[in-house]
C-alpha cells in the first residue's frame, strides 16, 4: 500500500503517512498509535498499575549532592555574594578556578549501594522507585551515545540508573526517571557572569570555556560548552537571579533566550536513549507541561514515541505513566499532573501525583545537623490526604553526596515502613470515596497556586479530622491522630448522609477483636476497646 494511501479505521480516515512503523497491520486492539499532538495524546488512560500504586520513592541524587549545601547547588555557585558561592569560595575556590564541571570530577558515590536502599525503600511500602536521570546541571547519570557528560565517563564512572533500574526491577517495584536537564540553557546563565568586586573583579566564571581550553587538564576530552551549553547570548534580565523563575515556561515575550535546534534535537536523542535503553515504567518532566514546550515539539515526539512503544510491548495497552507539570484541563488528560510540594483540595477526576521531599531536593547538611526532615508522620498524613483525593505521593529522600543515607533520614523511612507495615490495605489498590474526608483541617486548606507549594501551609490534622479511601465494598476512614475518649464519631457515614448505605461491621486495623458501633442518623459512632492504644499517626477502620 501506497504509505500516502488513508485508510479507514474506526470511521475515522487516518492517513497512514504519519503511522510509520506502526501501519494498519500493526494497530493494536482497535486503537490507533498516537503523534505528537494534543488531541492524539488526550487518548491516553493512566493504567492501573499506577492508580494501584500510590507511593513511591524518589533518589534525587546527583553530583549537587557532594557539596551538601542544598537544592540548585550549580546555579547558586556562581551567584556572587549568595550561601552557595560563599560556600563554595571556602570549600572550592573560586568559580573562574573550580566550577561545577570540578564538582563533577571530585563527585565518585563511594558508598553508594542501591541494593541495600531499595530493600529499604520497599520495607517502607513503596510501590514504586524514581530515579534522577538528569538534573538541570546536564550531567546524564547514565550511559549516554548523545552526550560526553555521563556518569559513566566523569566523576563516579558509574552507570547510576542501571544500578538503580536492577535494584527496584529484582524487588518488583515499578521503575520511574525524572528528567530535568531541558533548562541547562538558560539555568546555567549564571556561569557566564564574573564578580563585580574583590580581587576576582571582572574575571569570567568557567561557563564559557570550550575545549580548547582544557588543554593539560582533567577535562581536555571533554567540551564545557556540551556541559554547560552557554555559548550563547543570556535571556534579558538574566543578571536578576529571579527571572530565570518567571521564564520557566518559554515564553518567548518574556525575553527567554530559545535554544536552537540542535540543542532541542540533542535532549530528544538523550531522553529516547535512556527510555529505550532502561525501559522505565514512569518518566516525570521537570518542566511546565513537556520538555521545551512550546518553543520546540520535541515533548511531544518523545512523549508520542514513549507511548507508542509501551503499546508495541503491551499488546496494545499503554503501560507507562509521563508525569507533566502545570498543566491545563485537556493536558491532564495526556499526561499525569504533577504537583510540587502541594496538592489538590479536591478528589481530582484523573490520577495525579504530589512530589516531595523530607528535606532538600539535594542534600542539604544543615537540614540534617538541625534536625529538620519531615517526621513519618507528617509524611504519612500527606499520603493519606493524597490518595484520599486520588493521587499518589512521590517522596523524595536526600542521600548524601557519596551515595549512603543519613541516619536521621533512615529513620523517617523506616517509620513510614512500620505504619505502612499494618495498614497499607487501606492505602494500595484503593480509590477515592464519595467525598475525601470531613473535619476542621479541610476548612482551612490552603488555596493551590501554578505547579504547588501550598504544603504544611494549612491547618495540622488532629484526631477530629478522617480521611476515607475505597476498596470493593469496603471504605476506610482514616482518624488523622488520636481522639479524647474512646468515642470516634463520623458523620459522613450517618444513615441520613448522601448516598449512605448500612454498616454491617466495624473493625480496626491490627487489633483483632470486634468493635462496638451505633449507625445514628447523624453520624457512625465507634466505640474504641478499652485495651486498644490509638495509633498517634493515623488509627484506621475499615468499614463493611
Amino acid at each position: 500500500m501506497n504509505r500516502r494511501t488513508a485508510i479507514k479505521f474506526l470511521g475515522a480516515t487516518i492517513p497512514t503517512l504519519f503511522l510509520g512503523k506502526f501501519s494498519a497491520a500493526h494497530t493494536y486492539l482497535g486503537r490507533v498509535p498516537f503523534h505528537p499532538d494534543w488531541r492524539s495524546l488526550e487518548n491516553y488512560q493512566v493504567p492501573d498499575w499506577f492508580r494501584d500504586a500510590k507511593f513511591g520513592i524518589w533518589a534525587h541524587w546527583g553530583p549537587q549532592c557532594q557539596p551538601e549545601r542544598g537544592d540548585w547547588y550549580a546555579r547558586g555557585m556562581y551567584q556572587e555574594g549568595s550561601d552557595q558561592y560563599q560556600y563554595h569560595l571556602e570549600k572550592y575556590g573560586h568559580p573562574s578556578v573550580f566550577g561545577f564541571k570540578d564538582v563533577i570530577h571530585q563527585w565518585k558515590a563511594e558508598n553508594w549501594n542501591p541494593e541495600e536502599l531499595m530493600n529499604l525503600y520497599k520495607n517502607a511500602g513503596a510501590q514504586y522507585f524514581m530515579a534522577l536521570a538528569n538534573h538541570h546541571d546536564n550531567l546524564d547519570l547514565y550511559r549516554s551515545s548523545h552526550h560526553q557528560w555521563n556518569s559513566v565517563n566523569v566523576g563516579p564512572k558509574k552507570d547510576i540508573v542501571g544500578g538503580w533500574e536492577r535494584a527496584a526491577k529484582k524487588r518488583g517495584l515499578k521503575f520511574g526517571v525524572s528528567v530535568h536537564a531541558a533548562h541547562a540553557w538558560t539555568w546555567y546563565e549564571t556561569a557566564q557572569r564574573s564578580d563585580k568586586a574583590g580581587k576576582f573583579a571582572g574575571i569570567p566564571y568557567d561557563g564559557k570555556l570550550t575545549k580548547k581550553d582544557g588543554v593539560g587538564k582533567w577535562w581536555a576530552d571533554y567540551d564545557p560548552q556540551e556541559l554547560y551549553a552557554q555559548d550563547h547570548e543570556p535571556s534579558l534580565d538574566s543578571k536578576d537571579d529571579n527571572t530565570v523563575h518567571r521564564q520557566w515556561h518559554w515564553d518567548v515575550t518574556s525575553g527567554v533566550s530559545v535554544p536552537h535546534k540542535a540543542y532541542c534535537e540533542n535532549f530528544k536523542a538523550r531522553t529516547l536513549e535512556l527510555m529505550d535503553n532502561y525501559k522505565p515504567d514512569m518518566v516525570y518532566f521537570d518542566d511546565t507541561v513537556l520538555p521545551l514546550y512550546p518553543i520546540s515539539n520535541v515533548g511531544l515526539e518523545i512523549a508520542a514515541d514513549f507511548y507508542n512503544k509501551s503499546m508495541q510491548a503491551n499488546k496494545g495497552k499503554v503501560d507507562v505513566v509521563i508525569n507533566g507539570k502545570i498543566l491545563n484541563e485537556q493536558q491532564r488528560k495526556c499526561l499525569v499532573w504533577d504537583i510540587e510540594r502541594g496538592q489538590s483540595n479536591t478528589i481530582e477526576p484523573q490520577p495525579w501525583q504530589t512530589c516531595t521531599c523530607i528535606g532538600s531536593w539535594h542534600y542539604d547538611r544543615r537540614i540534617y545537623e538541625n534536625n529538620q526532615y519531615k517526621s513519618a508522620k507528617t509524611v504519612i498524613h500527606m499520603l493519606i490526604d493524597v490518595v484520599s483525593k486520588n493521587g499518589n505521593l512521590l517522596l523524595s529522600v536526600p542521600l548524601r553526596g557519596d551515595g549512603s543515607i543519613d541516619d536521621r533520614a533512615k529513620e523517617v523511612v523506616q517509620g513510614i515502613g512500620s505504619w505502612m507495615a499494618i495498614h497499607k490495605e487501606a492505602i494500595i489498590g484503593t480509590r477515592p470515596w464519595r467525598i475525601f474526608g470531613e473535619g476542621p483541617a479541610q476548612e482551612e486548606a490552603p488555596t493551590l497556586h501554578v505547579q504547588g507549594f501550598n504544603e504544611g501551609k494549612g491547618k495540622a490534622f488532629t484526631g477530629d479530622d478522617v480521611r476515607f479511601t475505597t476498596k470493593g465494598n469496603t471504605v476506610y476512614a482514616f482518624i488523622m491522630g488520636t481522639t479524647t475518649g474512646t468515642q470516634i464519631t463520623i458523620k459522613s457515614l450517618g444513615s441520613s448522609a448522601p448516598d449512605s448505605r448500612k454498616v454491617k461491621s466495624v473493625h480496626i486495623l491490627g487489633y483483632p477483636n470486634n468493635i462496638a458501633y451505633t449507625q445514628l442518623d447523624a453520624a457512625l459512632q465507634v466505640t474504641l476497646p478499652d485495651d486498644f492504644i490509638q495509633n498517634n499517626i493515623a488509627t484506621v477502620l475499615e468499614i463493611a
